[in-house]
């Protein structure tokens, strides 16, 4: 273990006494018990966005691309899902789309050759008719010969049923042509079942590839991984966390003012934060939240006294510019102090001038 001089002793203890002068000194200029108008504090910690890259179906992990501490991309792979099932309802779902535009092409076929009945039907009945005109002509004839004596009756009454005939075969010729037409009705119907069976294959393929797409679990931002909850070959359920992700543009310190503070804290207001870790910096920010309603009260609020233990939540939001010049010493946790301007025309003491990181 290196042994520690006492010029570096010294130093050290110089260094300590220096801190808690500077952060007597910051507390004694802009404390908020109105030595200082214009200004209010409170204590916090350093707080960010987080979010639980979880999967969407229940399953085995089968790969995780990042560490703790990563810093990520949106849209980057983080982990991958096993997806063997998936992948065989999707080949099952392809065959069975081939399937239905076989179906289509089948229904499609029967339809002309339905159709084609129908103008053979059609065709059939101009045919019965034309019969049945001669036939009424020759009747018509054989009456007019009937009646002056130039012919027998029983020619007279071959072409009274040869008439009939031709009438009831247009008739039935005619019953044909509609029973064709029904037939086209129905293949028709089942042309259009099986093109809603094609288009119900191709929703079944596309909502299988987007369960393949969800089993490869990506960023929606960028950030920090901050802890693995999972590791590779564990069977996690639908919704189950594998990782979480810290957002580090979204960086802010939590405090709570009184009610008779909080009344003069407007969003967008100044702010500035010292961490207790780095008193000798001065981070900026902007209030970015204020509740509308206090976060904890006493039992009863009878007096005015008790009307002002009312505290309301308040966040002071570190500029994202500010944070991606210095994302690798972001960190979460901190605790600190966040002052507020309250009122816009007040001058930050030098003290609480900004001083960042280089």
């Amino acid at each position: 273990m290196p042994i520690i001089s006492s010029r570096q002793q010294i130093l050290l203890l110089l260094g300590t006494v220096i801190a808690l002068v500077l952060g007597w000194y910051v507390w004694i200029q802009v404390r908020n018990d109105g030595s200082a108008e214009g200004f209010a504090s409170g204590n916090g910690r350093i707080e960010a966005t987080e979010v639980d890259i979880a999967t969407k179906f229940a399953g085995r992990v089968q790969k995780i691309l990042v560490g703790e501490g990563d810093f990520v991309k949106a849209g980057q792979t983080l982990a991958r899902m096993q997806v063997d099932v998936l992948q065989a309802q999707y080949n099952e779902a392809a065959a069975l789309h081939q399937e239905a535009l076989h179906g289509v092409g089948a229904a499609q076929a029967q339809v002309a050759l339905r159709e084609s009945d129908v103008a053979a039907a059609r065709a059939m009945v101009e045919q019965r008719q034309a019969e049945a005109d001669a036939a009424r002509r020759r009747l018509a004839r054989s009456e007019l010969l009937a009646k002056e004596g130039a012919s027998s009756q029983q020619e007279l009454d071959d072409d009274r049923a040869r008439f009939t005939s031709a009438t009831a075969t247009v008739a039935a010729s005619r019953a044909q042509v509609v029973a064709a037409q029904a037939a086209v009705e129905a293949v028709k119907a089942q042309l259009t079942g099986a093109r809603a069976r094609v288009e119900a294959t191709v929703a079944s393929t596309a909502r299988i590839q987007a369960d393949i797409a969800d089993s490869e679990l990506k960023s929606p931002r960028d950030g920090r991984i901050q802890f693995r909850v999972a590791q590779p070959g564990e069977v996690l359920p639908a919704g189950g966390r594998l990782l979480n992700l810290v957002d580090l543009t979204d960086v802010y310190m939590t405090i709570f003012l009184p009610e008779p503070v909080v009344g003069r804290v407007a969003l967008g207001s100044e702010a500035r934060i010292v961490l207790d870790a780095a008193p000798q910096f001065v981070i900026p920010a902007r209030v970015s939240f204020v509740a509308s309603t206090a976060q904890f009260t006493p039992k009863t609020v009878e007096t005015a006294s008790e009307r002002q233990k009312l505290m309301f939540r308040v966040k002071a939001r570190i500029s994202p510019q500010l944070l991606e010049q210095h994302l690798a010493q972001v960190k979460t946790g901190l605790p600190g102090v966040a002052w507020i301007k309250l009122d816009p025309q007040a001058r930050w003491p030098d003290i609480l001038a900004v001083r960042v990181p280089e």
